[in-house]
């Protein structure tokens, strides 16, 4: 016989429960969503977990963030098909947190909710002229050459200018770098969106520009992506021998810092590399430090597209021990861009050009969410959400978080692993200590009151099954361009062939 619940003035079915199974959702299909899933059923022998993502693909970052020239990185989806295909796993597509399903809602029909969807919009620099056409953020950029469908209509401009000027230099900058300065021969062997392998292969850009707040000593990339920008073939470096000179700070932080020492040794060397100017194709990197943008300079000829950024010099104070922020010198310059470097002024015989800003990404909350907006994260212990920041024993109920919305946009695919085990951890405990369920209590629908939920809302679902659909038609259309896959890019496309 079936019991019968309300939940907010709904009913939903359950089959008979016979126990009282732990029932668990998790919010976000990125790395940190699958790593918490899996440890979830390896740690809870009864949990029953429900993975939740607003696209209709999973994987998050994995696939809309790693760069497409590098497959090896993407292996991880391997593992995280496997937890997506346990007997007491299910992922759900399609499914937004606060527009489909509230917040409320989701802690009402689970005894665990784990929000884990990181951080789907930009940080701001907060200046004059950033909303001129021809600024964009680093992570649309991204989302268009990976074929987010999300970034599917971007559309940058790359045949208005020959330079591109990206503010930041971390491994994000690195990549977007890359990809504007690689051979679209090697590109076009990769799952890079089609649309966006076309625009490349039209591009005008020769010259890109990295501008960071900090000097060489303090660069933000890792030595591997490094070493993978500095070594693409017919890209001459250009590196100011004068920013690299070190303080006695700057080498007391390397001292302690393998990472950053390896980081400065690979741009002093190529910095004394002499220019290689094999041919017309020649293009152009350069590193530059110690500036921050002021304002955007909108363009003469064409009215409310940037044309030049107005920049402050910046110099390094000491803020604790093996740690240095960059402030603002008090002495600015009008830097163009182009082709050539006069006296710290770089040159353009053209008046628009492209800016990529690569300065973070920044988590968005939801209805019933507490948020550090200051920090762009839920307040947390350990993964334990707080109710309230000046009271860390005030935690709310059965809700946790896991990724960048716990920690911020920072590491690697790897860090959510072990940001994963603490958030498990944090759940094991409290379990433990009874917390979250008893016998006594009543059963939690779980993956049948959601999907009935869903059903009354006429929220199409979409499966690992029905992803494998997805799955499956982009390698068969990849396979005839000699490239792995190639993505489907639209929603449209992406729910017709989940209905083939």
């Amino acid at each position: 016989m079936q019991k019968m619940g309300i939940l907010g003035g709904r009913r939903w079915l359950s089959r008979g429960f016979s126990s009282n199974p732990l029932r668990v959702c998790v919010v976000g299909s990125g790395p940190a969503g699958f790593y918490t899933a899996e440890k979830m059923l390896k740690t809870h022998q009864q949990a029953q977990v429900d993975i939740i993502d607003r696209l209709p693909s999973p994987f998050g970052l994995v696939r809309s963030g790693v760069a497409p020239d590098h497959p090896e990185t993407k292996i991880v989806i391997n593992q995280f098909s496997k937890v997506a295909q346990h007997e007491r796993c299910s992922f759900l597509g399609n499914v937004t947190l606060g527009s489909s399903i509230s917040l409320s809602e989701l802690r009402e029909l689970y005894h665990v909710v784990v929000l884990a969807y990181g951080a789907e919009s930009d940080r701001s620099l907060g200046i004059p002229g950033e909303n001129l056409k021809g600024i964009h953020s680093a992570r649309e950029f991204v989302w268009w050459y990976n074929g987010h469908p999300d970034g599917r209509n971007l559309e940058p401009d790359l045949k208005s200018t020959d330079t591109a000027v990206i503010l930041g230099q971390g491994n994000v900058a690195l990549d977007v770098a890359r990809v504007l300065l690689r051979p679209t021969t090697e590109l076009a062997t990769t799952d890079i969106a089609n649309h966006a392998l076309a625009a490349l292969e039209e591009s005008s850009i020769r010259v890109v520009y990295l501008v960071g707040r900090r000097g060489p000593a303090q660069t933000a990339c890792t030595a591997k992506e490094l070493r993978e920008i500095l070594g693409i073939h017919n890209v001459d470096i250009l590196i100011q021998e004068s920013d690299l000179l070190l303080t006695p700070v700057d080498e007391e932080e390397l001292k302690s810092n393998r990472i950053k020492r390896r980081v400065h040794e690979l741009l002093s060397k190529a910095a004394t590399s002499k220019p290689k100017h094999a041919s017309l194709n020649q293009r152009e990197l350069h590193f530059v430090f110690f500036r921050k943008p002021d304002s955007f300079q909108e363009s003469e000829d064409r009215a409310n597209h940037v044309s030049g950024v107005h920049f402050e010099k910046t110099v390094l104070k000491g803020v604790s021990p093996g740690k240095q922020i960059a402030v603002g010198a008090g002495e600015f310059e009008d830097i163009k861009c182009g082709y050539y470097l006069i006296e710290e002024i770089i040159y353009n015989y053209q008046d628009s050009w492209m800016v990529l800003k690569s300065i973070g990404y920044k988590s968005v909350p939801v209805d019933g969410l507490p948020f550090d907006h200051k920090k762009g994260i839920v307040p947390n212990d350990r993964g334990r959400v707080l109710s309230d920041t000046s009271d860390p024993s005030v935690l709310e109920k059965g809700l946790y978080v896991c990724g960048w919305l716990k920690r911020g946009p920072s590491g690697i695919i790897a860090t959510n692993l072990y940001c994963a085990e603490e958030t498990v951890s944090s759940i094991s405990e409290d379990l433990e200590k009874g917390g979250l369920i008893s016998s006594s209590a009543m059963p939690k629908p779980g993956r049948d009151g959601l999907l009935q939920l869903l059903h009354d809302r006429n929220v199409r679902t979409v499966s690992f099954s029905d992803w494998e659909k997805i799955d499956s038609e982009e390698r068969r259309l990849g396979s005839s361009r000699n490239k792995p896959r190639e993505k489907l890019t639209t929603w449209d496309e992406l729910y017709k062939t989940t209905s083939q």
